[in-house]
């Protein structure tokens, strides 16, 4: 079972705003979470329901939702 992956409108905006080999590599991680969303060297923000992987993820949905992409000096 894999999980879809969603990206938000302004995350779109965002990830075409990067560099282009930064960005192909971006988007093959992000499609490889699709099978395996919390991948090692994943962790889980404190108080929160999101992941230090630019994820955030429900179990009960099976949906990845990918709501911001940047460095993380600007994400965090």
């Amino acid at each position: 079972m894999s999980y879809r992956i969603e990206i938000l409108r302004s995350a779109r905006k965002q990830l075409e705003k990067i560099q282009e080999s930064d960005r192909n590599r971006i988007i093959d991680s992000i499609r490889s979470l699709a099978e395996n969303p919390r991948p090692a060297g994943s962790k889980k923000l404190s108080g929160r329901q999101t992941w230090r992987i630019r994820i955030g993820v429900q179990d009960s949905e099976l949906v990845i939702l990918v709501v911001t992409v940047g460095h993380r000096r600007d994400v965090y």
